[in-house]
């Protein structure tokens, strides 16, 4: 439905954006997931209109809308901070988009009731958007955004203002609302863990180019380059050399089809694992373990993530997910699970 092609954005000096391609279907929803100043925010302008790209272009069904202007475009923009009218109520809001379009005034209201409906805030329309929490004037923001019945929805940043775990439960509810209405997205944000639940495809960025693409599982269990897989959390990540088909490990050598010369070894936090017997006891030294001391532990929730200092110096984060963690300074054996290794580019 969309397409994005050699899209570059500079501002000044700067240059923001640079060579981006973007393709996105009908009622697919993807996520631009990157570092602060990385060209996401701009990337959603450039489409909606509100910058103009040095070079590339933006169709929309095939056709060009570069001299379509902004507000004549179908798409739907959700800022981070909302930018609700505050002289206005909820409903106010709402019908602000049907209401550019034309629509009489009763099939405005049937479209805010129905809206309102749709991001559980029925029976809101008479109240001042200052009287909202957080989360519901984000679900307001929302409602506007899709009461004009955009072809394309855009939101950057949409849950970033908000507490942890109203993010997350408002994450979990938009993705349950794109799916049952079809919804065709594109989100911004810098939270993985907020881009792999809502999207159907990732697009990693760094510094205005894009450095990977893929479903979420895909980009989670092959990052592309040792800069992807230090954004999402990995922190066993291992500058290495690619030698006849191998790269050198602590626990030996790695398989690999990459050519020869410099790479990065990445792997998972489940990958590497401590060597105890069923009645706790540290294994006996073996080929495939390597011995260590434990560090600081940290609870993720459902397991722990536990620092080891290696006996060459280096610190490896193992997951835990027993009852006993290993007390800070005692001696462990940590395993690793070859599955959970992957080279990439440097």
């Amino acid at each position: 439905m969309l397409d994005v092609e050699g899209l570059r954005v500079q501002y000044g000096d700067t240059v923001a954006v640079d060579g981006v391609d973007l393709h996105v279907d009908q009622g697919e929803v993807v996520t631009l997931l990157g570092p602060s100043g990385c060209g996401k925010s701009t990337i959603l302008r450039a489409i909606a209109g509100l910058v103009a790209p040095e070079a590339g272009a933006v169709s929309l069904d095939g056709d060009d809308i570069a001299a379509v202007p902004a507000h004549r475009r179908p798409f739907g923009l959700m800022f981070q901070d909302y930018a609700l009218f505050p002289h206005r109520d909820v409903a106010g809001n709402v019908a602000f988009g049907p209401r550019m379009r034309g629509l009489g005034k009763a099939a405005v209201a049937e479209r805010v009731d129905e809206v309102l409906e749709l991001v559980g805030l029925s029976g809101y329309g008479s109240r001042a958007v200052a009287s909202l929490s957080g989360g519901e004037q984000q679900r307001v923001a929302l409602a506007r955004a899709l009461a004009p019945e955009p072809r394309l929805l855009m939101l950057d940043e949409p849950l970033g203002s908000l507490d942890r775990a109203l993010r997350e439960r408002l994450t979990v509810e938009l993705r349950e609302l794109f799916l049952r209405l079809g919804v065709t997205a594109i989100t911004v944000t810098h939270d993985q863990a907020e881009a792999f639940t809502l999207a159907d495809r990732v697009m990693v960025l760094r510094a205005g180019r894009v450095r990977q693409v893929g479903r979420p599982v895909e980009v989670w269990r092959a990052p592309a380059d040792g800069f992807v897989a230090r954004f999402l959390g990995f922190g066993n990540v291992f500058d290495v050399e690619v030698s006849d088909g191998r790269v050198p490990s602590r626990w030996g050598p790695i398989a690999t089809t990459r050519s020869d010369g410099p790479a990065t070894l990445v792997i998972r936090p489940d990958g590497l694992r401590f060597d105890v017997s069923e009645a706790g006891a540290v294994v006996g030294a073996g080929a495939e373990s390597v011995a260590g001391r434990a560090g600081a532990a940290t609870f993720r929730g459902d397991h722990f993530l536990v620092a080891v200092e290696l006996d060459d110096g280096v610190t490896v984060e193992v997951t835990d997910r027993s009852a006993a963690i290993p007390a800070p300074g005692s001696s462990v054996r940590v395993s690793l699970d070859a599955v959970a290794a992957v080279v990439v580019d440097r």
